[in-house]
C-alpha cells in the first residue's frame, strides 16, 4: 500500500543522492538483528493495529502438518478482524517480526532444527546464527522493542507443581513483570500450580483481567480452574480502556488478559485433565525438566486423547486471536482516532478522522473497513502538507535527568540522593517526535555518533523516519545532563554538543527539494549559524515559512549573528532567552526592571515580555514565549484572529503589534510535575501541526498548552499519551479559558 511513496536519500546501489522509493526504512533495519517485515513496519508506522504471535506453536507445540496451518490459520482470522499478524520467531540468527507463507513452512518443517527461544537464548541465537520459535517471554520482549502492544497467545507458563524442591517458574512470568505488552492467552494450562501462578503474578505487579462476565480464571482447554482472577472485563473496548491505562501512568508491567476456552470445547475438558495427569505422572517418571516438559505433554495428550486436545488447543488459540485483534483494533482508535470522527463523515472535518465503515462493538460495519479508513486518514493529511512535509532540523541527544531528593544541599563534593533517568532527547528530535505521533510524518535532519547508544537511540525513535539522521565515526552522541531541583525546576545543564557541527550546509544541500516543498521548516539552536543562514535563505526564496526554536540563552540569538532572521517567520523563546534576543536586536544594555522582573509575577512577567516581543516583532513577524506556569504570550503584527502565517501567506513585519496571552489550562489534572525538560518542544511541536492543518489560533495554543502538560507529568519529554486527537480533546474544546489581548497603548504603566 506504500509503493507509491517516494523520499529523498542516499541510493543504496550507486550511493548517489536521489528520489528512492522506501519503506519507512526507520523500521526496515536489514543491517540490525531485528527484521520487521513490509507489511508489519508500514502498519506500525501508520497506527493500524498490529497483534504480535508466537511462534513455539509452530516449532514445539504442534505436530506437522497441524502446526502450519493453524499458523496460517490464526493470522487469517488475525487479519479477518481488522489487523495485522506479526509472528515472530528466529531464522539463521535474524529475529524476524512478520513471516511470509515460506518462512513459515521453514519453521514448521520437522527436519528445520529449532530452539525453543526465550529472553535467556537470544544472545546465543543471534551469535551463532541459530533457528527458532518465540516462547512467550521471548515474543514480548521482541514485541515491546518494535512497539506492538498486543501478543495473542494460547496459554502463558507459570509456576509448577513442587516448586518448593524445583524451583521451577516459568520465564512468562517475569517477563509479564517487566515488559509492557498485553497477553491475551486461555489462561495457563492445568499441568501448572494455577493458585501460586496467579500469587507470583500478583507480585509481580501484573494486572491480570479475565475476558468475560465473571473472574473465573480459565485453565487452558476448561473454562475455569476454581481460582478467581482479581478483575474481569466484558468487552474489547474495555480492555484497550485498560491497556491505555497502564500506558498513560507509565507502567512499565504487562497485562494478562485471560480468555476461556469457546462453549463447545470445554465440554470435552474432563477427559483432557485425565490424559494430563497421566501425562505428567509420565513425565515425573522419565526425568523430563526444563523448557521440554511442556511439549513433551502436549504431545503426550494429544496421543492419549486422540486428538481431542489437539482440536481444542486450535480452537482456543483462534479464538484468542479474533479478541486480540478486537482489542488491537480499539487500541487504535484510542490511539489514533479523534473523538467524533466516526459515522457518517468519510474523512473529520480537521482531516484526522477515520474514512466510515468501521464501527464500534455493536455490529454496525466491517471492523476490517479500520484499515482503509486510516489509510485515507494518511492521505489526506499529505493532502494538507502542500506536496511536502514539514522538515526538523536539530540536535539528537542522549539525555541524563538528576532530580534532587533533598533541598538541602552544596557542591561541597558530598553525595546527594536523587533519582538519575536516561532518555533520548534534543530539541529537534522532541519536536520531531511531538510532531510524528501527531501524525505529521515529518523529515529529521539530524547527526548521531555509531557508538554504544546508536541501537537504542533507533529503537527509542523507531515510530519516526530517521533517513535524514546522518551517522558519523569516531565522535559520540551528543548527550545533555540536567540537573533540577526536588520540585523539577531545571538548575543548569552540562552539555556534550560537538556532533551538531557535522549538520552542514553541505549536508543539508541534499534536502533541498525538501526544504522548498515543505509547507514550513523548524530548526533549532543547535545547528551552526552557517546551517542556520544555508536553510533560512534557502526556505525565503521559496515562501517556506521558518520555526526558529532558541534551545537555551546561549544559542537564542543566532539567526540574528547574519541575516537569517530575515526570513524566520517564527521563533519560540522562553523569558530569558527572550532578553537575549531583545538584547541584541536593541544594541542596549537591557533595562533594570527588566533584568531584575520576578518571574513568579504573571503580571510583571507578562507586561515585559510583551514590551520585549513588540521589538523582536520588528525583525521576526510572530514570537510565540512560553512562560512556564503562567502559560503562553503570542506577538505578531496585525489581527491576532487570522490564521497563523503559513507557505505562500502574506507574512506582516510593519503595523500594530499585539500581544495575545494564554493561562496554563488550569483544568488539566495531569499538570504535577515529573519532567520540564520537554514541555516546551511538545508545545512548540503542537502548534506547528495546528498552523500547517491550518487551525485557528486559539486551537494551536490551547492544544499546545494541553501537550505541554502530558509532558510535564511524564518522565518522556514527549510522552505516547500525546496524539492527533488532542487537538479534539474536551478540555481543548471545552476549555473555558479567554485569551487576553494586549496592545501596544498598554505598555505604559
Amino acid at each position: 500500500m506504500l509503493k507509491g511513496r517516494h523520499i529523498y536519500g542516499i541510493c543504496r546501489k550507486c550511493q548517489k543522492w536521489s528520489l528512492i522509493t522506501q519503506r519507512w526504512i526507520s523500521l526496515k533495519k536489514e543491517e540490525g538483528v531485528i527484521k520487521v517485515s513490509d507489511e508489519v513496519s508500514s502498519a506500525l508506522h501508520e497506527g493500524l493495529p498490529v497483534v504480535a504471535l508466537e511462534s513455539t506453536i509452530i516449532t514445539h507445540g504442534m505436530p506437522h502438518p497441524d502446526n502450519l496451518n493453524t499458523a496460517l490459520d490464526v493470522e487469517k482470522v488475525i487479519r479477518e478482524n481488522g489487523a495485522v499478524p506479526a509472528t515472530v520467531a528466529a531464522l539463521k540468527g535474524k529475529i524476524h517480526v512478520g513471516l511470509s507463507k515460506t518462512e513459515l513452512e521453514i519453521l514448521a518443517d520437522p527436519a528445520t532444527s529449532s530452539i525453543k527461544i526465550s529472553r535467556r537464548d537470544f544472545p546465543i541465537i543471534v551469535a551463532q546464527g541459530l533457528t527458532g520459535g518465540t516462547t512467550v517471554s521471548g515474543t514480548m520482549l521482541v514485541a515491546h522493542k518494535v512497539g506492538i502492544p498486543v501478543f495473542v497467545t494460547g496459554g502463558i507458563g507459570g509456576v509448577h507443581r513442587g516448586v518448593e524442591s524445583t524451583w521451577d517458574v516459568s520465564a512468562d512470568l517475569t517477563e509479564l513483570g517487566k515488559t509492557p505488552v498485553a497477553v491475551v492467552s486461555s489462561g495457563v494450562k492445568s499441568i501448572l500450580d494455577i493458585g501460586k501462578t496467579l500469587e507470583y503474578l500478583e507480585t509481580e505487579g501484573v494486572c491480570v483481567a479475565t475476558f468475560g462476565p465473571d473472574k473465573n480464571f480459565p485453565a487452558f482447554f476448561s473454562r475455569t480452574s476454581g481460582f478467581m482472577a482479581p478483575y474481569n472485563i466484558e468487552s474489547a473496548l474495555d480492555a484497550a480502556k485498560l491497556i491505555d491505562s497502564r500506558v498513560k501512568l507509565g507502567l512499565q508491567t504487562g497485562t494478562l488478559i485471560a480468555v476461556p476456552i469457546p462453549n463447545e470445547f470445554s465440554a470435552e475438558g474432563k477427559e483432557i485433565e485425565q490424559a494430563i495427569q497421566e501425562a505428567v505422572n509420565s513425565a515425573r517418571e522419565k526425568e523430563i525438566v526444563g523448557k521440554e516438559v511442556t511439549p513433551y505433554i502436549l504431545n503426550k495428550v494429544s496421543m492419549l486423547t486422540k486428538g481431542l486436545s489437539l482440536k481444542s488447543n486450535i480452537a482456543l488459540i483462534k479464538n484468542n486471536a479474533r479478541v486480540g485483534a478486537q482489542i488491537g483494533v480499539e487500541l487504535s482508535r484510542l490511539w489514533y482516532q479523534s473523538p467524533g470522527s466516526l459515522g457518517s463523515e468519510s474523512v473529520s472535518h480537521r482531516g484526522h478522522g477515520y474514512a466510515s465503515g468501521y464501527q464500534s462493538e455493536s455490529g454496525r460495519g466491517s471492523q476490517s473497513a479500520f484499515i482503509s479508513g486510516k489509510i485515507d486518514r494518511v492521505s489526506q493529511n499529505v493532502k494538507t502538507a502542500k506536496k511536502g512535509r514539514v522538515v526538523v532540523v536539530g540536535g539528537s541527544i542522549v539525555d541524563f535527568n538528576v532530580r534532587l531528593k533533598t533541598k538541602d544541599f552544596k557542591a561541597n563534593g558530598a553525595t546527594y540522593s536523587g533519582i538519575v533517568q536516561q532518555s533520548f532527547g534534543g530539541v529537534g528530535r522532541n519536536l520531531a517526535d511531538c510532531l510524528a505521533k501527531l501524525g505529521m510524518d515529518p523529515l529529521f535532519l539530524s547527526a548521531v555518533g555509531r557508538d554504544p547508544h546508536l541501537e537504542a537511540y533507533r529503537t527509542y525513535c523507531r515510530h519516526m523516519d530517521l533517513s535524514g539522521v546522518v551517522q558519523i565515526d569516531d565522535i559520540s552522541t551528543a548527550t545533555y545532563c540536567a540537573i533540577m531541583r526536588e520540585s523539577g525546576e531545571l538548575m543548569f545543564g552540562i552539555g556534550d554538543m560537538d556532533i551538531h557541527s557535522h549538520i552542514t550546509p553541505k549536508y543539508l544541500s541534499k534536502f533541498e527539494k525538501n526544504f522548498i516543498e515543505a509547507p514550513l521548516v523548524c530548526i533549532d539552536g543547535n545547528i551552526s549559524p552557517d546551517s542556520i543562514q544555508y536553510i533560512s535563505d534557502l526556505c525565503g526564496h521559496s515562501k517556506v515559512p521558518v520555526f526558529y526554536e532558541p534551545t537555551d540563552i546561549h544559542k537564542a540569538a543566532k539567526p540574528l549573528l547574519s541575516s537569517a532572521y530575515k526570513h524566520v517567520t517564527y521563533t519560540s523563546p522562553n523569558f530569558s532567552e527572550l532578553k537575549v534576543i531583545f538584547g541584541l536586536i536593541s544594541s542596549e544594555e537591557i533595562p533594570s526592571q527588566i533584568q531584575d522582573v520576578d518571574e513568579s509575577e504573571l503580571e510583571s512577567v507578562l507586561f515585559e515580555s510583551f514590551k520585549m516581543g513588540k521589538t523582536v516583532c520588528e525583525q521576526i513577524p510572530v514570537v510565540i514565549v512560553t512562560l512556564g506556569k503562567h502559560g503562553v504570550l503570542i506577538c505578531r503584527h496585525g489581527d491576532h484572529t487570522a490564521r497563523l502565517p503559513l507557505r505562500g501567506c502574506d507574512i506582516k513585519r510593519e503595523g500594530e503589534v499585539t500581544g495575545v496571552y494564554y493561562p496554563v489550562l488550569r483544568e488539566d489534572n495531569s499538570s504535577s510535575i515529573i519532567s520540564v525538560s520537554g514541555a516546551g518542544d511538545c508545545l512548540a511541536a503542537t502548534m506547528i501541526a495546528g498552523i500547517v492543518k491550518g487551525y485557528d489560533p486559539d486551537l494551536c495554543v490551547k492544544a499546545g498548552l494541553h501537550a505541554a502538560s502530558h509532558s510535564l507529568s511524564s518522565h518522556h519529554a514527549v510522552p505516547d499519551t500525546i496524539r492527533p486527537w488532542i487537538f479534539d480533546s474536551e478540555l481543548v474544546q471545552k476549555s473555558s479559558i479567554q485569551p487576553r489581548i494586549l496592545k501596544v497603548d498598554q505598555l505604559v504603566r
